[in-house]
Order: structure tokens, then C-alpha cells, then sequence
């Protein structure tokens, strides 16, 4: 398996772009980058790469930048139905227009962190203090060749911790498990099914049964009725109260989950799950 991965990263690193003969995800030839961290496949290309880095994740999903891969080069028409669901949207068509980046660089957390309690920004901020993450973590774009469809893809992936926070899910296996569901219900990726349908069975009998029989349920039904997340405009609502954020959107807390680190000031005592290293949240 590992050897179908190199051949593949290797023939994407070699490939020399060329005139295209057929445009889109047909195409025989390569095309020239059409954005900076464009890397242009042809369809046997994409399918070489999906195969080698879908097999490579299954032996060790810890490879976030290999689920990224599958997640780009699986996501198909699915980007387009996203990109017009943006568009039927006020916020999404202001989203598609300025093409907000979520990183420390573009976000003031220290101002974030001194918002009211209750509001999104301080339940965002102190969800990230909690869960021991940053907003850092998210891999630019590579195998998409629209740049709008590029970006619908860096903005869903961006935007993946938004979905915990307003969710309640920490980042444990279980809960990035039901989170995948959610995405799998709300947003229709074909990576967010990838991941929801084989990685649990990677669990003791234990852990899967709680996957199956409380978050999966729960996050098809909340998924299914909310909302099309895609279409938030994360970056107003810093001030608005999260509860009625979710009431707005339709979404209620998942079950309860066991959390990496309790809040300053509070009386959790919860011992420190076991916290995958975004392996699962790369597209995650």
C-alpha cells in the first residue's frame, strides 16, 4: 500500500503541465496551476491518487495530510451542489465573494477570548483551549482545479472545528466519528462517508457500540434537519449568543462526551481521553 502512495505523490510531483484535451475531471493532459498551490491531475491521475492514499489511511488514519487527499480527490460534483447551496444564501454568496481565511493570523484571539461568556467567540475560544487545537492545522487546498470549488473545499475544511464547537463534541475518536456523521447528513462529502462507514470498526467493541447506538443517530438527525453549514458566515456572529445560534440553525448538543481538559474556574474532574492528532478532522 505504501508503495502505490509514493508512486502516486511521485507521479503528481513530476507531472510537467501540459495543454489540456479535455477540460475538467476528463481531461487526458494536465493543465497549468490555476491557482498558487494548484497541483493539476488528469482523471487517471486523480484515480491513482485516491486508490493509493484511501489505502494508506485505512492503515493509518493519524496521516491527516493523506485524508486530505482522499477528501479532494473524492469530493466529485459534491463541491458544486455546495458552491450553489452557498449561492441560494446571503451570507454564502458574501462568503464566496470575500473568501475569509480562519488562522491565527486572520483571527484576533486574544479579542475573540475576551468576549461575554455565552457568546460564539468565547465558547469558540475556549473550546480550542479545552481540546489543546489551533486553528492552524488546516492544509491548503492541491487537487481541485476550479478555484472557487478550491476554495468551497478550504472553507469546509477551515470550518470543521466550528461544527465541533457549536455541536459540543470535543476531539476524541468517538466524537470526530459523530462529527463526520453530521457533516456526512448536512453537507454530503463523499470523505465525510468514507470516514463515518470504515473507521469505526477500527474501535473495541466498546466504542463502536456507543459510535452505533448514540452519536451516529444523533448526528444524521441533527445533520439532516439543520441548516447547510456551509453557508455560515462564522466570522459575523463572534457576538451572538451560541444558544440561539443553534436554535437559528436547528441544532441541539450531541451526547455527552468525555473532554481533554476542563475550563478555568470549573469543578470537571474528567480524565484526559484519548485525543487523535486531527486525524480524522483534516477534511477533514
Amino acid at each position: 500500500m505504501s508503495s502505490l502512495c509514493r508512486l502516486a505523490s511521485r507521479a503528481v510531483s513530476k507531472k510537467t503541465p501540459y495543454p489540456s484535451f479535455c477540460p475538467g475531471s476528463s481531461r487526458l493532459l494536465a493543465t497549468a496551476p490555476a491557482y498558487p498551490s494548484h497541483i493539476p491531475l488528469t482523471w487517471f491521475e486523480n484515480t491513482f491518487l485516491l486508490v493509493g492514499a484511501g489505502l494508506m489511511t485505512l492503515a493509518d488514519p493519524r496521516r491527516g495530510d493523506l485524508v486530505a487527499v482522499v477528501g479532494e480527490t473524492s469530493a466529485g460534483p459534491s463541491l458544486r451542489r455546495l458552491r450553489d447551496i452557498m449561492l441560494e444564501s446571503s451570507e454564502g454568496r458574501r462568503i464566496l465573494k470575500q473568501r475569509p481565511r480562519i488562522n491565527t493570523t486572520t483571527l484576533d484571539m486574544n479579542n475573540l477570548a475576551q468576549l461575554p461568556e455565552g457568546t460564539f467567540g468565547r465558547a469558540y475560544t475556549s473550546w480550542l483551549e479545552r481540546c489543546r487545537v489551533t486553528p492552524d492545522t488546516r492544509a491548503p487546498v492541491h487537487y481541485i482545479d476550479d478555484p472557487e470549488l478550491a476554495y468551497v473545499m478550504q472553507r469546509y475544511r477551515e470550518c470543521h472545528d466550528f461544527y465541533h464547537c457549536i455541536c459540543n463534541m470535543p476531539v476524541n475518536v468517538e466524537s470526530e466519528l459523530a462529527i463526520k456523521y453530521f457533516e456526512l447528513a448536512n453537507l454530503g462529502l463523499p470523505m465525510a462517508g468514507f470516514s463515518a462507514a470504515l473507521y469505526p470498526w477500527r474501535l473495541n467493541s466498546a466504542k463502536r457500540h456507543k459510535v452505533f447506538s448514540e452519536y451516529a443517530p444523533w448526528a444524521l438527525k441533527c445533520g439532516s434537519s439543520a441548516r447547510s453549514l456551509i453557508t455560515v458566515f462564522w466570522e459575523e456572529r463572534w457576538d451572538q449568543n451560541v444558544e440561539e445560534m443553534k436554535t437559528e440553525f436547528g441544532i441541539w448538543d450531541g451526547p455527552p462526551a468525555k473532554w481533554p481538559k476542563p475550563l478555568k474556574g470549573t469543578g470537571e474532574k474528567q480524565a484526559r481521553t484519548e485525543v487523535v492528532e486531527k486525524s480524522l478532522s483534516s477534511d477533514v
